[in-house]
């Protein structure tokens, strides 16, 4: 007789005469709700301030942001549950305002140490003040930074750990991370120098498969700063099949409802500390079977000020108080920067360029940072030289030189297909370029080479074979002949001033401005409101 300790339960089962299943039934694995909260683009923005938005076909402005009032939201959701509560900032953190600037970031490393995130990426802006500084602050913060595609370029070594795991109540959770690799092109070039961006594609199937095979993660996110355009087309991309969400950053989108692509979903939570994305997941077997977004407002009265941030707030830019409350003029009309095509605050900023240099046309950046200036019941509101930083955070000298009629178009076809390419890969920014002295209607949606329909310079139609003068600010690093991103300009020059001494000048000359939006760019195809513009989706800036 074979022994009984030999023998399986089925055949223990026969000897005992009673056949009977040695399957016991399997328990019901339980529910977990996981709580993601994302912030993205502060844009160096401290305190609260004015926020724009589009209701009913109207502008309205509310008080919003505050990193002391944000750390108090992320106290209230964290404590409903603190084991299932991450919390993530998607780059732009530490350029866009005074302190930002005149601190070169590093005013950020104990407020963000205190802000109590889980991880964060670089922005395209974190570079602004140069690789060793940004290493510096992001490495202050004792907090991890990840980004799958950037490298030293010197060493070919990553920069930062190119994902983050982390494991809430048995749900394991991973993170890669990308930054936007046109940034040698989109900033400064002096600003990334020593920085090798790779593409997006390089390394995405490679890094998916390491994560969900290897590290055997349930859910698998794409934090990018890539701008909503890519973002949205990347979502469908048959490499994505396996991502659960695209947590996107870059162009200050207010997503309300994650954008459902073919192969993922897309999300972007606004700036300015202005808000706060919760993307709440219920999970069963490792697979998300219910989900809920929302787009939260950090309201100053409704989150008091924390006050360990506020200390270290007011301890960051104590040095730097008198200097940017120092009050430069007045506008009698709201200045703002939301609007794909024109916008008031750059009219004002090329219109004094024009002003101060006496170009032909003037030309600035397509810009959505620097928070808006309404007006009070008094009938104005201060400029102060924290807006005027917040406005222009690159104080570079002016540049002027000279170019062709023809050379002129040209640049414009490119900087309107830079913005409205139907190809999203071949978008960057997403507003257009901004300038004085010149008016341009244009087609959106025609091919390139065939979108503008007119110009105008000094009031009269511009004739290609005739130089007209320029002016822009210098971008470090490009070559002299490079004005605003159009090459072969000529007889070109940089001035002894910058462009804050040209505003700090004309709004001493002005006094008080009322600048508007007179129609000087317009897009033939396009409403006259157009705030975002992402085709495919039923997406609206609100």
């Amino acid at each position: 007789m074979i022994p009984h300790k030999t023998l399986g339960l089925a055949a223990l089962a026969l000897l005992g005469g009673t056949l009977f299943s040695c399957k016991e039934t399997p328990k019901e694995s339980p529910e977990q709700t996981i709580t993601i909260l994302q912030t993205a683009d502060i844009h160096g923005q401290l305190q609260p301030h004015d926020e724009l938005f589009w209701e009913n076909n109207e502008i309205t402005f509310r008080q919003l942001g505050g990193l002391a009032h944000m750390k108090t939201l992320f106290e209230q959701e964290r404590s409903k549950d603190p084991e299932g509560t991450l919390i993530l900032d998607g780059g732009d953190m530490i350029q866009g305002s005074a302190v930002a600037a005149l601190s070169r970031g590093k005013a950020f490393a104990p407020i963000i140490k205190a802000m109590g995130y889980d991880f964060l990426i670089p922005g395209n802006w974190e570079v602004v003040y140069g690789k060793q500084t940004m290493m510096d602050v992001l490495q202050h913060y004792d907090t991890p930074v990840i980004s799958a595609n950037m490298y030293d370029e010197a060493s070919g070594e990553t920069l930062f750990p190119q994902y983050f795991i982390k494991e809430l109540k048995g749900v394991k959770l991973g993170f890669i991370s990308y930054n936007d690799p046109e940034i040698p092109v989109r900033q400064n070039p002096s600003f990334s120098k020593g920085i090798r961006f790779d593409p997006i594609d390089k390394n995405l199937e490679a890094l998916i498969t390491e994560l969900k095979d290897n590290q055997k993660v349930d859910l698998l996110f794409l934090v990018t700063h890539i701008g909503i355009s890519k973002q949205y087309n990347l979502a469908n991309h048959p490499a994505l099949q396996r991502v659960d969400y695209i947590l996107g950053n870059d162009t200050h989108e207010r997503i309300r409802k994650p954008l459902k692509a073919q192969y993922t979903k897309v999300t972007e939570p606004g700036a300015f500390a202005s808000f706060v994305g919760k993307l709440t997941l219920t999970v069963k077997d490792g697979k998300i079977i219910k989900e809920d977004y929302d787009l939260m407002e950090v309201d100053p009265n409704s989150y008091p000020a924390d006050a360990q941030v506020a200390q270290f707030i007011d301890q960051e830019t104590a040095p730097y108080k008198e200097e940017i409350e120092e009050v430069l003029g007045y506008t009698s009309t709201p200045l703002y920067r939301y609007f794909v095509v024109e916008n008031p605050m750059d009219n004002f900023i090329t219109d004094a360029a024009r002003w101060k240099t006496g170009a032909d046309i003037s030309i600035s950046n397509g810009f959505r940072f620097s928070t808006p200036i309404s007006i009070g019941e008094s009938g104005q509101a201060p400029i102060t030289r924290a807006d005027l930083w917040s406005m222009l955070p690159v104080n570079e000298k002016v540049k002027v030189g000279k170019a062709t009629g023809k050379q002129i178009k040209d640049w414009l076809e490119q900087e309107i297909h830079n913005v409205f390419a139907e190809n999203p890969m071949q978008r960057f920014g997403g507003w257009l370029v901004r300038f004085s002295g010149m008016e341009l209607t244009f087609y959106a949606n025609k091919p390139k080479g065939e979108r503008v329909a007119s110009i105008m310079i000094g009031g009269e139609p511009m004739q290609e074979d005739k130089l007209y003068t320029l002016s822009a600010c210098r971008r470090e690093g490009e070559p002299l002949p490079t004005l605003c991103r159009m090459p072969n300009t000529v007889e070109t020059e940089v001035m002894d001033y910058t462009v804050h001494d040209v505003i700090v000048e004309y709004l001493k000359a002005k006094g008080t401005i009322a600048p508007a939006m007179d129609g000087r760019a317009k897009a033939l195809d396009l409403g006259d409101n157009v705030l975002s513009q992402l085709p495919g989706t039923n997406y609206q800036f609100h």
